[in-house]
């Protein structure tokens, strides 16, 4: 089986900056003077000028209408309500929670995938997944500290959980649809369509931000959140969506906390000891199994060999 390597890197290099943004987002939402849909607004917005800005050094791509169609329904999924529940529900709960929830997601890219692309469940897969989901939730409670916690509540577990429902939708629904223009026309578009639905719910609240009162700090980690967590991670995502089946490219999903504990271990807020390492070890042998596992064109293919075989009457040429 060939494994895909640019494929499998940007889909590792995408998670591996989300792995950062969430203590950095809710660094910049602490103090109160900038609210969840403000900063998904922020986002939205610096990454419709970056790709649109990028797209102006290329050669131009006629987009149909029935495609704008379908961009809308990308942006929608993978853009407005993946960005804006996670950000929001993140502003309800507590980090841990909201990092445990996230694991959900390649359960429901492989569900999907079964639904809408006839991809088959196989052991490998449901075994990858759960090695995974066993070694992020591993990492996410051993990081995880009583004191100065953050409360959480049920509704922001549920916004967080359909965050990850809504990209694990695009991942699925719009594979095939994003090799058809450049990854600069898709996004530049989907960010497009995103920043106009945006703005009616977001006018009052950006007009109500105190700005004067943001901090240095807080300035520099809204950049890092909308020109890496943003702009680059959804490059690397579409480059990835191309290459990738989507129960392995959701798989990716269970880098972040890995990262989160990394960051930590560095920053001397975490100790690096044998349960981490199990925890490490399984994620990685989940991706592998989810990598290795057989998809629906494998299963196709041999199904075809085992009939000419199985076929007295079909002659061979030596």
């Amino acid at each position: 089986m060939k494994i895909d390597l640019k494929g499998h890197a940007s889909m590792l290099g995408a998670n591996a900056i989300w792995g950062v943004m969430s203590p950095i987002a809710k660094f910049v939402m602490i103090s109160g003077t900038i609210t969840p849909l403000v900063v998904t607004n922020l986002r939205i917005a610096g990454a419709m000028i970056l790709f649109w800005l990028v797209s102006l050094c290329m050669k131009p791509e006629h987009v149909g209408s029935k495609d704008m169609a379908k961009l809308f329904g990308a942006s929608l999924l993978a853009i407005i309500f993946n960005q804006g529940c996670f950000i929001t529900g993140l502003g309800m709960t507590s980090p841990t929670n909201a990092s445990i929830i996230t694991t959900s997601m390649p359960l429901w890219a492989m569900v999907l995938a079964a639904f809408f692309l006839k991809e088959p469940i196989t052991g490998k897969k449901i075994m990858g997944i759960a090695a995974g989901a066993t070694g992020a939730v591993l990492l996410i409670l051993g990081g995880s500290s009583a004191a100065g916690a953050v409360s959480s509540s049920i509704w922001g577990d549920l916004i967080v959980m359909t965050a990850q429902l809504s990209y694990a939708l695009y991942i699925v629904l719009f594979k095939d649809f994003v090799s058809r223009y450049s990854i600069f026309t898709v996004m530049k578009w989907m960010f497009t369509f995103a920043f106009i639905c945006m703005v009616p719910f977001s006018t009052r609240q950006l007009s109500d931000t105190r700005w004067d009162a943001v901090t240095s700090m807080e300035w520099g980690a809204l950049s890092l959140v909308v020109v890496g967590a943003t702009f680059v991670s959804y490059i690397l995502v579409v480059i990835g969506q191309k290459r990738l089946r989507p129960t392995v490219a959701g798989m990716y999903n269970y880098i972040q906390p890995l990262v989160a504990c990394i960051v930590a271990i560095l920053w001397g807020m975490d100790t690096f000891g044998i349960t981490k390492a199990f925890a490490i070890l399984l994620i990685f042998a989940g991706v592998f199994l989810v990598t290795m596992s057989k998809s629906r064109k494998d299963m196709e293919a041999e199904e075809n060999t085992i009939s000419e075989i199985a076929d007295p009457g079909l002659t061979h040429e030596i």
